[in-house]
């Protein structure tokens, strides 16, 4: 079997790739372990931003794709006594019934002349010359296996990465990332007794005791459903997430009488996107390439995203007749001005927040350390200024936390230092080396002063 471009999984990243490959009337198959109906079941927190349909003219889905409407983000500090309102048009969106979601992107890309082979699972790509030109996999109903061959590969398997795990290293794709990058999340979604009124926020509640490294997320889904689950970071001794649900989340009287209508437990990539994502042939798309905001671990918005930006570059790439990683290079470029720039600072927000103390963080919102703008700049991906007023100063100084004042001053610099760098993403991988050894370098200057 040939084709122009193979995408391996049909997630929110592949059907997006999918569906822009087609629609430029290239010949497009989409490879996927699942059945067809199954596509869009995930273990997942189910939000997405509004915005992110509107960048990719996506019109609004009108049949049960979409849950219930919200209006943005609360955050409890670790006492539960700071609340911080994050209101914005980008935190603004809804919350998905995931399935429904799933099969509407799916539907996307078939209708403009993908093909599906569902139960069937890739194994491994296949490297000739220095390029990838096809993948092995098998057929989970027979057994049998099958050779895919095609011009150009996309891999949008998700967090498993089956394709780029594989590839030979001197493509210079990373093949492993470290488990301090990586999230271990549980969830459930649950029937409530009753209706709650007066939920149109996402609420998120940080607390190191409860998820080291992560936060508890409350999600209200209409018609009484919750969607709630933790993220802990696998890094060091970390505890089973499934566990401090039970003890911790499910105790809270508002789960009382509740059932349980589906749950289960996957791995979230919380960090900067890879340093390249592509190579001869080949391009890594949404959790393949760790492309999720590492603050919220939300994954929806950006994964599409490069699904479409890998599209428009294999099409482009392809009606030149090259596709070296130099000629899909401009993936990488595009991806990094609209997303990864914003994503490489909150990395590092998030090694602050790794090591910091519920205290902290208890005096540091109550005290406005941190403001509510502080917070919505830095998900927008903005600049902000620390304005650390004489009380603040004074509270930290009785209470001895001076040093986590000047972790936080730290943290502002070294954020505007990163994006400062990732706007002057090389243009050519010929200039990538010497742009990814600055890129180590700061992110261990980053590790050695807000971790170690």
């Amino acid at each position: 079997m040939k084709y122009d471009v193979i995408v391996v999984g049909a997630g929110t990243a592949g059907c997006l790739a999918a569906k822009t490959a087609a629609e430029a009337g290239l010949k497009v198959c989409l490879i996927e372990r699942k059945s067809h109906k199954e596509i869009g079941e995930k273990v997942c927190g189910d939000a997405l931003g509004e915005h992110h349909l509107k960048t990719l003219g996506l019109k609004t889905p009108q049949h049960g794709e979409l849950e219930k409407r919200i209006e943005g983000v609360k955050i409890y500090s670790p006492d539960v006594e700071t609340v911080f309102t994050i209101k914005h048009e980008d935190f603004k969106g809804y919350l998905l019934n995931r399935r429904l979601f799933g099969q509407w992107l799916l539907k996307m890309a078939l209708d403009e002349g993908a093909v599906l082979h569902e139960s069937t699972q890739c194994l491994e790509p296949i490297v000739e010359k220095g390029c990838v030109t096809g993948v092995f996999a098998k057929n989970m109903k027979t057994n049998w296996k099958v050779r895919f061959d095609g011009k150009t590969v996309v891999d949008a398997s998700g967090f498993l990465a089956v394709v780029r795990r594989k590839l030979p290293k001197k493509m210079g794709i990373e093949n492993e990332i470290s488990n301090e990058d990586v999230e271990a999340c549980y969830r459930e979604i649950r029937q409530l007794k009753q209706e709650t009124k007066g939920k149109e926020y996402c609420e998120i509640y940080l607390n190191q005791k409860v998820t080291p490294g992560g936060y508890t997320w409350i999600f209200y889904k209409g018609s009484a459903k919750v969607n709630a689950g933790l993220g802990v970071c696998m890094r060091g001794k970390f505890p089973n997430p499934k566990n401090q649900f039970y003890k911790h989340i499910l105790t809270k009287p508002l789960f009382e009488g509740s059932l349980l209508l589906s749950g289960g437990a996957w791995y979230d990539p919380t960090r900067r996107p890879l340093d390249n994502m592509v190579g001869n042939g080949v391009i890594i798309a949404g959790d393949a390439a760790c492309l999720v905001n590492p603050i919220h671990g939300g994954g929806i918005g950006p994964s599409m995203l490069s699904g479409y930006l890998a599209g428009k570059t294999i099409t482009e790439a392809l009606e030149k007749g090259d596709i070296s990683q130099k000629a899909l290079w401009t993936y990488n470029v595009k991806y990094m001005e609209d997303y990864g720039t914003k994503q490489a600072g909150l990395d590092v927000f998030r090694l602050l927040l790794l090591t910091c103390k519920d205290e902290d963080l208890n005096y540091g919102m109550k005290y406005a350390l941190l403001t509510e703008e502080d917070v919505l700049k830095a998900g927008l991906g903005e600049e902000f200024h620390l304005n650390i007023n004489e009380t603040a100063r004074r509270v930290f100084r009785g209470l001895k936390r001076i040093r986590f004042l000047n972790k936080l001053r730290v943290t502002v610099k070294l954020m505007k230092q990163v994006k400062a760098h990732y706007r002057n993403y090389p243009k050519d991988p010929e200039e990538f080396e010497k742009w990814r050894l600055k890129t180590e370098a700061l992110f261990r200057e980053a590790r050695s002063k807000l971790i170690e």
